[in-house]
C-alpha cells in the first residue's frame, strides 16, 4: 500500500504546485489584462467603492460623495457645481472624468503609488489607499465674480497671477451641474444627452478650449513685436501709417472706428485701438518676426496643459501680405484661447516673462500630508522687459484716457486693452466683446493679476458689444477682488 500512498501524495503534489503555478500566472502575468477586460466588473466596484478625495478651493472641499447604495457605492457630488464645473470637471461612474478630475484621477482614487504608506504597498496588497485631496490656486471671490459678471452668457474669463503662473479664476457659461452626470442609469443618459446636444455647449470649457478671433487685444502681440524688432523706436512718434489704409496687394481698405489714426503713434494707436497702425506694423516686422512674436506668447503650441490640456491657440505661419496685415490684428485665421490672451496680459505685467499657467497647487493625503507640489516655472520670455515696460504704460494710458475706461480702479494701477472681433461668413455676425488687463495695487512691488474675458453674444450694437462696454466690467470686478485678497494676505491673520 505504501508505493500507492506516495504515488498518490506525488500525483497530488504536482497538483498543487500546478495549480499554484496557474494562479500565479493569472494574479501576476494576466492581472492587467483581466482587469482591462470589460466584462470585469471588480475594478469599477473598487474605484467607487470608497469616497474619492476632494477637491480644494480656498480651504474649503468644492466636491463630496455620496453613499448610493448600489454596487458602484459612492457618487461624486459638487457644491455648487455651475461654477467650478471648468475647475473640476466631472467624475461621471457611466461617462469617465474630465478636468482635473481626470488630470489628477489617480490621487482622487486612492492608486497613486505616493499615496501608499510605502514603496509598492499598493503592488503587493493590490489594494488602494483613501482618495487623496487636490489643492487647486483657484480664489473663490474672483471665481464668484466672474461667474456672476457673465450672468450666463455665452463667455469665459481666465485670470492668472502673473509672477508665479497660478491660475485664479476659469470661468464658462454657460455651465452645468457634473453632479448630474455621476451616477448610472437612465436619468444620467437623459442628463448626457440633454447637454450634449444643447446649443449653449455648456458642457464646453470655452476658457480653455474653445478659441476665438482675438481681434484687437492682439495688438498688444504685434506692438511688442514692433518694440523688439526695432520697427518702433519712440512709442509717441508718428508711425507714417495712412489712413485710410489699402491692405496691400488689393483695393480693400482696412476701417478704424476710432478717428485720429492716420499718420498716428503707437501709443494713440493702442489708446484708440487703431486698426490700421497696428496693420501696419504687422507688416513691416514681416511674416517671420511676426510667427516668432506669436509663438513666444504660446500660439502654435499644442502642448500647453495645466494640468488638463489647452487648445493650440494660433497664428499662422503661411500668409500672404493682407492675410498679415489682418493676423496682425486679430483678424483672418489668428484665434486664441482666453487662457492664451490672460497669458498675454500677464507676460506684459511680468516684465515680458510668463510663467507656465497652473491650476493645481498641490496634493496630499487624505490626512493632509502633502504628496506633491507644483513649482514655478517659466513657461517662454515673450518680449524683452525694455519692450514690457513700454507697453505697461500704453495699456495703463488706455484705461486712464481711451478706450479701457470701464476698467479703471480707484486706487490701483490698471493697463488695459479692448477687442472687438468680428466673425461669421462675411463678418455678418455679432462680434465677439474681449478684455485684457492686469492690475497692480498702489503699495505693491508687482501685480496681482492679469486676467482675460471674452463674450459671445452680448445682446447689443457693435458699438455698445465692444470689449470697453461688454467686457472690461467684468474684469474690473475680477480684479478689484484680486486687490481685495492681495490686501488682506498682506494685512494677515487677525489677532
Amino acid at each position: 500500500m505504501i508505493p500507492y500512498i506516495r504515488r498518490a501524495a506525488g500525483l497530488c503534489l504536482v497538483l498543487l504546485v500546478a495549480l499554484l503555478v496557474n494562479a500565479g500566472r493569472v494574479m501576476v502575468l494576466e492581472a492587467d489584462e483581466l482587469d482591462e477586460n470589460p466584462a470585469n466588473r471588480r475594478p469599477a466596484i473598487a474605484r467607487w467603492g470608497q469616497p474619492r478625495g476632494e477637491i480644494v478651493v480656498d480651504g474649503r472641499p468644492v466636491t463630496g460623495s455620496r453613499d448610493s447604495g448600489q454596487q458602484l457605492r459612492y457618487e461624486r457630488t459638487y457644491r455648487q457645481g455651475p461654477l467650478y464645473a471648468p475647475v473640476t470637471g466631472y467624475a461621471s461612474q457611466t461617462y469617465g472624468t474630465a478636468f482635473v478630475e481626470r488630470a489628477e484621477d489617480e490621487v482622487l482614487a486612492g492608486t497613486e503609488p505616493m499615496l501608499a504608506p510605502l514603496p509598492f504597498w499598493n503592488d503587493i496588497g493590490r489594494g488602494r489607499q483613501p482618495g487623496g485631496d487636490v489643492v487647486t490656486t483657484v480664489r473663490a471671490s474672483m471665481q464668484e465674480a466672474a461667474y456672476r459678471g457673465l450672468g450666463g452668457k455665452r463667455g469665459a474669463v481666465a485670470a492668472i497671477e502673473p509672477s508665479s503662473g497660478r491660475i485664479l479664476a476659469l470661468v464658462s457659461s454657460p455651465s452645468y451641474d457634473p453632479g448630474a452626470l455621476s451616477g448610472t442609469g437612465p436619468e444620467v443618459e437623459r442628463a448626457w444627452a440633454r447637454l450634449n446636444s444643447s446649443p449653449n455647449q455648456p458642457m464646453l470649457n470655452r476658457a480653455i478650449r474653445q478659441t476665438y478671433p482675438p481681434g484687437s487685444t492682439f495688438k498688444i502681440v504685434t506692438a511688442a513685436a514692433a518694440l523688439d524688432a526695432g520697427v518702433v523706436t519712440d512709442v509717441d512718434a508718428p508711425t507714417d501709417t495712412p489712413d485710410p489704409f489699402v491692405l496691400p496687394g488689393t483695393r480693400q481698405v482696412l476701417p478704424n472706428t476710432a478717428k485720429g489714426c492716420g499718420n498716428a503713434s503707437l501709443a494713440y494707436a493702442i489708446q484708440w485701438s487703431c486698426n490700421t497702425v497696428l496693420a501696419g506694423l504687422g507688416v513691416e516686422v514681416g511674416l517671420a518676426g511676426m510667427v516668432d512674436a506669436a509663438k513666444r506668447f504660446g500660439f502654435d503650441d499644442p502642448r500647453l496643459a495645466m494640468p488638463s490640456w489647452v487648445a493650440r491657440s494660433n497664428f499662422d505661419t503661411d500668409m500672404s501680405t493682407d492675410q498679415l496685415a489682418l493676423s496682425s490684428i486679430g483678424q483672418f485665421n489668428t484665434t486664441a484661447t482666453p487662457l492664451q490672451m490672460a497669458m498675454v496680459a500677464a507676460a506684459v505685467a511680468n516684465n515680458g516673462e510668463i510663467a507656465h499657467p497652473y491650476l493645481v497647487e498641490r496634493t496630499t493625503t487624505s490626512g493632509g500630508t502633502t504628496v506633491d507640489t507644483t513649482g514655478r516655472r517659466s513657461y517662454r520670455q515673450a518680449m524683452r522687459p525694455s519692450t514690457a515696460t513700454q507697453l505697461q504704460r500704453l495699456m495703463v494710458k488706455a484705461v486712464e484716457e481711451g478706450t479701457g475706461t470701464n476698467a479703471a480702479i480707484p486706487g490701483a494701477r490698471v493697463g488695459g486693452k479692448t477687442g472687438t472681433a468680428q466673425h461669421g461668413l462675411g463678418n455678418t455676425g455679432t462680434p465677439y466683446a474681449w478684455f485684457i488687463a492686469w492690475a497692480q495695487a498702489a503699495d505693491a512691488a508687482q501685480p496681482a493679476v492679469a486676467v482675460a474675458v471674452v463674450i459671445e453674444d452680448a445682446e447689443a450694437s457693435r458699438t455698445d458689444i465692444s470689449g470697453g462696454g461688454s467686457a472690461a466690467p467684468i474684469a474690473r470686478a475680477v480684479m478689484e477682488e484680486a486687490l481685495r485678497a492681495e490686501s488682506a494676505a498682506r494685512r494677515g491673520p487677525v489677532s
